[in-house]
């Protein structure tokens, strides 16, 4: 007799399209991947946060007259929340940056969602249009230490100077021009001179108008570090063999390019221009 077979239960395979492999996820709308979606870790109260929000491109620079108001005004309006606050702030042409401090998540979100609101309804309202100003959700990095905190000033304060921006004095697009803490080798004396400057030049408010620090670290722990120079380079030694290297470069180019105009023979009429033998 034939011995009866018995069932075997068959499993049914999924088509799998996904996984952990080169390549694998959703790509990024521009060049590069903005910040992560995902929920963002837990910070204590106590350590202040470097934020930064981005603008959507083709959009005018906000280092402006008109723009400048229109990003101070909104900063001034949502400085002070509850449990949220903007210590410092730099406009850059196409990105701000700040230095918050804020009682944990949600507070953060919710302080940031607002001012973005109001920055971006007031922008497009100066510029005539409609649509996305911010092109990305902003970023935000938890400061755990004087010294980090200490750079991030640095960072934020000079951040004009990182790009190239080279001025005399306390960026005037920044909150540098109230800041009290300044190395004696930059003539603190300077710092309220640009104050009267600039309010002098457009309609800002003559009080801070940021809010004043809470947490140790962003009011007294960084001083541990030295004050800060507003003629400071942000990334140190690194940034500034850069930048030398950079304006070496574009040194030489314009050498090059006044060599080769001494170079050429006077056209004659008709001629063609040819290099001296």
């Amino acid at each position: 007799m034939r011995r009866k077979r018995e069932p075997r239960q068959r499993e049914l395979e999924f088509t799998r399209h996904g996984g952990a492999r080169p390549g694998a996820g959703r790509k990024p709308k521009g060049a590069v991947a903005g910040p992560s979606h995902a929920k963002r870790r837990s910070t204590p109260a106590r350590h202040p946060l470097l934020v930064t929000q981005r603008l959507c491109a083709d959009l005018p620079s906000l280092r402006q007259r008109a723009e400048f108001e229109v990003v101070l005004g909104a900063i001034a309006d949502a400085a002070q929340r509850d449990g949220f606050a903007i210590v410092h702030f730099s406009v850059q042409s196409n990105h701000l940056h700040y230095l918050c401090e804020a009682r944990d998540g949600d507070c953060l979100t919710s302080g940031m969602r607002s001012l973005g609101v109001m920055i971006a309804r007031r922008l497009n309202q100066l510029w005539k249009r409609k649509g996305r100003v911010f092109a990305e959700r902003f970023h935000a990095r938890p400061l755990t230490t004087p010294t980090e905190v200490r750079h991030a000033l640095a960072y934020v304060l000079n951040n004009a100077r990182k790009h190239g921006i080279i001025g005399d004095g306390p960026d005037r697009y920044s909150s540098g021009p109230w800041f009290e803490g300044w190395s004696s080798a930059s003539s603190s004396t300077e710092a309220p001179s640009h104050r009267r400057a600039i309010e002098g030049e457009s309609r800002l408010p003559t009080v801070v108008p940021t809010a004043a620090a809470r947490t140790w670290l962003l009011r007294v722990g960084w001083r541990r570090g030295g004050r800060i120079d507003w003629r400071e380079i942000p990334g140190g030694e690194r940034a500034r063999r850069a930048r030398a290297g950079e304006e070496a470069r574009i040194a030489d180019s314009i050498q090059r390019s006044l060599a080769a105009a001494a170079r050429r023979v006077p056209l004659r009429p008709g001629s063609a221009a040819r290099p001296m033998s």
